[in-house]
């Protein structure tokens, strides 16, 4: 299993809308709308890696409103189990 994290910007008044779209993603578990830089924060869990990047590319970048995305992988390199 893979998590990743992405960092989503969206044009002004479509927050709502990608918001919504998001919810319907099976492999977005946590979704969280921010003030700042970035407008909405979104936790993904894949099959591996190369999942987290199709599920940018075909389900996230490509919804109406998306302007940019920023993803981070999550690693347990650390030591840790979370």
């Amino acid at each position: 299993m893979a998590i990743g994290f992405a960092l989503l910007t969206i044009s002004p008044l479509n927050e709502k809308v990608v918001y919504d779209a998001l919810k319907i993603v099976p492999e977005i578990k946590e979704i969280h709308p921010l003030f700042g830089e970035y407008d909405i924060l979104i936790k993904l869990e894949c099959q591996d890696i190369d999942a987290i990047g199709e599920v940018i590319v075909k389900k996230i970048r490509s919804l109406k409103g998306i302007v940019d995305t920023k993803t981070l992988i999550g690693t347990k390199s650390l030591g840790g189990e979370n």
